[in-house]
């Protein structure tokens, strides 16, 4: 299974207001493992940028007079993406900006979702956390991920992030919790052990049913709709 993990910065927080993307950053993951394959662009927006976006990633419009438009880089940020599962945190805010630029582009290119399917970390991340801050970098410091570089946001810096973040997230158990204690660091102590995941560390191993397994599956299915009027959530094959 490919993923993308992406991230975007812009000049703005509205898309509806004409505020554009300004940078890009992509990594590939493949059966869990990083690759070490990314996309990172900056672009240029043709506008200003807002003051309360520039103290958040610290790109100026100088630093992009002469970085490429977006037109620029599409063919090749759509080649990257094309046929992966893109996961983002908070993804409406990424995609609706990635198409809005697309639709500037006059038909030349599909929505985002005709090319990639979409993951979201963040009502994943809700929902596993309930009640819990679930911002990137709360869920670094309840992953025990290094985001100790991230003084400012950055496009490439935060998908690499969160990359680690989503493989921890996925990846079952990361810390044995005992009676009264939380294994979230913001509430409790923080954690022991930062960590980033290797790129070099081997791909984790699937483990398929065998026939037996798959029978004694089929025949609990069958038990569940027996039992619950003839209704099972999960079709038998």
């Amino acid at each position: 299974m490919r993923l993308v993990v992406l991230d975007t910065e812009t000049t703005g927080l509205e898309v509806a207001l004409d505020h554009r993307i300004i940078e890009i950053g992509c990594v590939e993951i493949i059966n869990r493992k990083l690759t070490g394959r990314h996309f990172h662009r900056y672009i240029n927006p043709q506008r200003e940028i807002d003051a309360g976006a520039m103290e958040v990633h610290g790109i100026s419009n100088d630093d992009l007079a002469d970085k490429p438009l977006f037109a620029q880089v599409a063919d090749e940020f759509v080649d990257f993406v094309k046929g992966a599962e893109l996961v983002i945190h908070n993804a409406p805010f990424d995609v609706g900006f990635l198409n809005a630029e697309i639709d500037r582009l006059a038909g030349q290119y599909q929505p985002l979702e005709t090319y990639s399917g979409i993951i979201d970390t963040l009502p994943m991340a809700r929902q596993m956390h309930p009640g819990q801050r679930n911002s990137l970098d709360a869920l670094c410091k309840r992953y025990g991920v290094d985001n100790s570089q991230r003084t400012l946001h950055g496009a490439l810096l935060d998908a690499e992030i969160l990359a680690d973040v989503y493989l921890l997230m996925t990846g079952g158990q990361v810390d044995l919790v005992l009676g009264g204690e939380t294994a979230d660091s913001e509430q409790g102590k923080a954690a022991s052990s930062i960590q980033r995941l290797s790129a070099e560390r081997q791909p984790l191993k699937i483990v398929q049913a065998n026939a037996a397994e798959l029978s004694q599956h089929q025949q609990k299915l069958e038990q569940i709709k027996q039992s619950s009027g003839q209704y099972c959530l999960w079709p038998l094959t």
